[in-house]
Order: structure tokens, then sequence, then C-alpha cells
């Protein structure tokens, strides 16, 4: 279990799918809302929040751009992981039909989502900053021919009323969070499925992350992720992001390990913690 916190940060305005993370892991914690990625990251450094709630993945987006990057340099330790199902519903000012909206407006990844719907309902899509933002806009408005793409939580802390339930085209879209916090936690060996996250980077010679693979193979560790990031502006300078099942004590885990290390020129391990149940 991750680490008890009083208050969580997080990207975003109040409402937005990663306060619902924050909800759903720490229900009784205070969400502090951050205007960034860093600042949400400085405010766990400055002891004004306990943790902080990152996305990394979307199931149906991908990587959440930049976060690979910042979660080397946070200085934060990675020490759980959320997957937050993503429904989005269109929501209106209260009065409101559908038949009444003739515009949606959200985060761009989120109209990207609903393409199917807003065809259907000849809906003209807007571009919000992001989500809870977007159904914040549209509650202030007061426009009854505007509707927001938003989850639950955003209807309810704006007073919006939802018009069409999960409309997503994707009836499995999730996004993975990561619990980052200023202090490691110490994770025991466990029969229970454990992840080992790190970064590194490769020696430059011939076949080098090929050879810093084959420890992983041969000592039957699953890598259950493995994506490459370009460092420091430069097209030669690359480090890799690797998320494996196992902690680094296990005998095959730590061989594995070892024998990445003599093909590599730099290597972290950024956190060991319990996988969410609801992971693949």
């Amino acid at each position: 279990m991750v680490r008890k916190a009083g208050k969580i940060a997080f990207q975003g305005e109040l409402g937005a799918y990663s306060h619902q993370a924050c909800q759903a892991v720490y229900p009784k914690a205070e969400a502090v809302a951050c205007k960034t990625f860093e600042s949400a990251i400085a405010t766990v450094k400055r002891g004004d929040a306990d943790v902080a709630m990152l996305p990394v993945e979307n199931s149906t987006y991908g990587r959440v751009a930049d976060i690979h990057y910042l979660l080397p340099e946070s200085g934060l330790h990675i020490i759980g992981e959320h997957f937050e199902r993503v429904h989005i519903n269109l929501m209106g000012v209260p009065g409101a039909k559908l038949e009444d909206v003739k515009s949606a407006k959200s985060h761009t990844v989120l109209l990207g989502q609903c393409r199917k719907f807003l065809k259907e309902h000849k809906l003209t899509p807007i571009t919000g900053a992001d989500t809870a933002g977007a159904a914040k806009d549209i509650a202030a408005l007061g426009d009854k021919s505007q509707g927001a793409l938003a989850g639950d939580l955003a209807g309810e802390i704006y007073g919006l009323e939802v018009l069409a339930h999960h409309i997503e085209d994707n009836q499995n879209n999730t996004t993975r969070f990561l619990i980052m916090s200023p202090e490691p936690v110490e994770t025991p060996q466990s029969d229970e499925e454990l992840i080992t996250t790190f970064v590194f980077r490769v020696r430059n010679i011939p076949a080098a992350l090929y050879k810093a693979m084959g420890g992983f193979a041969t000592n039957g560790v699953n890598m259950v992720k493995l994506e490459s990031y370009m460092i420091g502006g430069s097209f030669t300078a690359t480090q890799f992001y690797a998320d494996i099942v196992g902690h680094p004590d296990d005998a095959p885990v730590r061989r594995a390990l070892d024998e990445l290390g003599y093909f590599t020129t730099h290597l972290e391990i950024l956190g060991v913690y319990a996988a969410d149940r609801s992971r693949g």
C-alpha cells in the first residue's frame, strides 16, 4: 500500500481526471490543483503536498508529453501506480438538452477521443486548456448551446448537467498515473506483483542496447515497458525508461541489472512499488 497523504498535488483544475485519480487513491486527502506538471512536482518538494499524482500514459492517446523527462529530473520517487478509467460525458448548463448544444469544449486529446459522437450529433469541437477548465468555462458562460466534455467530478464541482454519458469512442480508455513522493518507500520482496521502474543510458558501442536487454531475457524477467527519449537537446543522447516485473533483490532481477550495468553509463532506479491490480 502507498504511504498516507494529507495533501496530494496534481496538474489541472479541480475536477480534472487527475483529481479523480487523487480521490480514488486518497479519498480523504486534500487535492492541490497546480497549473503544470513542474509546479505539481515543486509543490511536493516544498512540502506543500505529501505526494503528487502524475499521468504517464493513456491507452488511447499514448505517452503523456515530457513526463518521462521530468520524472528522473524531479528528485521524487515512485511509490505507487494507479489506473484510472476515463469516462467522458457531454455536459451542459442546468436546463440544457442535448438538442440545444451546438459545440463541445474540452482538451484536444479528449475531443479526439469522442470523434464519432461529435460527428453523429454535428457538434463543433472547441479546444480548451484542459477538461475541467472547459467545464468551468461553460458553467460561467451559462449558454445552453455550448457544452463541455469532462468527467463526472467536473460536472459536480461546476454545477453542470450530464446530457450524454460515456461517449468515448474507445470503451477501454484508461490513464496510468504514478504516485510520487519526496522520500522512497521501502518495498520488501513479496509474493504480490511488484514493479521496478528505472532509467538508463547505454554506452556508445555497437549493439549496446541489444546486449543490455539480453540479461532480462536470459533471466526470465518480464519487461513490461521500454521507451526512449532524447536528452540535452541532442539527437545522439538517448535515455531509456523501463518498467520490469520484480524486485531488485530478486535473484533473476539482480543478475539482469548487473548485466545491464556493463553496457550503461547511467542507471537510476526511480521506484519499487506494488502493481495496481487493474494493470492489464
